[in-house]
């Protein structure tokens, strides 16, 4: 019986490691058809996680019957069920203005990364006495990925001083007006989490006046051709 049971796991493991394959494709702006590159890519199934380099191209570990998930910030995610490994064409469709708003007390604020990609942090340590922890493709992507993450963070914590619903309630500006303003004077990471609401509401007002000041082709220079 010890042996049936052994050669079953065995067999079982030997099927899955064949049906774990590359997934790859590359990924493209619907819009402008232009290659994408730092877009985030998950297999729901196994948490695998990889990001396109500078051509769009990506290479996650899947297997038939996965999805797969596309998801880079000012685009709507796009998710792809798995059936063979032909190489992917996946367009990502911009967001447009009203899914771009932000909401403060939901989902956006519970991504916490060290907590859901554990693995990414582990794969990511140079170690001394592992050479794989320096030059493997997996130790590469998983700190692309850190930095990624890093940035994220700071992206939404950005967005948690400096979001339509409060500077609308500042300034007169709405609908891409309000979002020409918003691109072009989105503060820094170090001001937003170091100014209190004083200094926050000086400098809305204060860039609001030099964004009305710029003649209108200026005033158009943050956005998405």
């Amino acid at each position: 019986m010890k042996i049936q049971i052994a050669l079953f796991v065995c067999l079982f493991s030997v099927s899955l490691a064949a049906s774990a394959q590359e997934l790859k494709g590359t990924v493209y702006d619907g819009g402008s058809n232009a290659k994408m590159a730092n877009v985030f890519v998950r297999d729901l199934n196994n948490n695998q996680v990889t990001m396109t380099d500078n051509n769009g191209n990506f290479s996650v570990k899947a297997a038939p019957g996965h999805l797969v998930v596309f998801t880079s910030p000012a685009y709507l995610s796009d998710t792809i069920y798995v059936v063979d490994f032909v190489p992917k064409t996946i367009r990502l469709a911009s967001e447009g203005v009203s899914l771009q708003e932000v909401n403060i007390t939901g989902k956006r604020l519970s991504f916490d990364p060290r907590r859901d990609y554990r693995q990414v942090y582990e794969k990511a340590k140079i170690r001394p006495l592992s050479p794989t922890s320096w030059f493997s493709k997996d130790a590469r992507d998983a700190r692309r990925l850190k930095k990624f993450f890093k940035r994220e963070v700071q992206e939404r914590e950005i967005d948690e001083v400096f979001n339509k619903k409060y500077v609308s309630s500042i300034i007169p500006l709405r609908g891409q007006e309000l979002e020409d303003y918003m691109t072009l004077y989105r503060p820094t990471y170090e001001f937003a989490t170091s100014s209190d609401a004083q200094a926050m509401l000086l400098y809305v007002n204060d860039t609001y006046k030099k964004f009305k000041a710029l003649p209108p082709e200026k005033q158009k220079a943050g956005r998405l051709q």
